[in-house]
């Protein structure tokens, strides 16, 4: 099987994924700009929250764009992957219901997390199909940011219990890590070309 149906059926989960999210976006009760106020905290955790499914809706477009042929194993990895993004609208929704308190924000960090490692898993059963010669494996290189981002990650959810607010900052940072499209595998595409 090529990657062409994996890469439809991820694309569809994630959709649904960020359907549901906007669906916590509840509207006001009132006409004034104060009502928008208790709003904030559901508002920020959504737009976070978007923009790690985009970035994971990116680069996985991006990796498989590097895939000839699928295996079982692959399949079930993206299901792993994909278990752990659908987790996202719930944390999301009870971070902002409860205005970023600890055990929420730690929750929040060990989805991330989960979805890190669930990615290095989907990636490494590429790369053990495809080999070592492959394009996926050229272009990841030393993966600095994949390897960093389970680390900030697990200071994020330690942080979480002595300072939120700290552990957000880390969550936000991995999001602009990323945030950059990775031109890696973009790049080998082309000189195969």
């Amino acid at each position: 099987m090529n990657s062409n149906r994996l890469e439809a059926f991820s694309d569809g989960v994630l959709a649904i994924i960020i359907t549901i999210m906007v669906l916590e976006l509840k509207v006001p009760h009132g006409t004034d700009i104060e009502a928008l106020a208790p709003l904030l905290p559901v508002f920020l955790s959504y737009v976070l929250s978007f923009i790690y499914i985009g970035i994971y809706w990116n680069n996985h477009h991006h990796m498989l764009h590097t895939v000839q042929k699928v295996s079982g194993g692959i399949l079930w990895a993206n299901l792993h992957l994909l278990f752990w993004l659908s987790l996202i609208p719930f944390v999301t929704g009870w971070l902002g219901e409860n205005h970023f308190a600890e055990l929420p924000m730690a929750m929040y960090g060990g989805v991330l997390l989960m979805a890190a490692i669930a990615y290095f898993i989907l990636q490494n059963r590429i790369l053990s199909v495809q080999g070592k010669d492959s394009l996926l494996a050229n272009a990841l290189g030393k993966d600095i940011k994949g390897k960093a981002s389970p680390i900030i990650y697990g200071i994020a959810i330690i942080s979480s219990f002595y300072n939120p607010w700290v552990a957000g900052a880390l969550y936000i940072l991995v999001a602009l890590m990323w945030l950059i499209p990775d031109k890696r595998i973009e790049i080998i595409l082309k000189k195969k070309e």
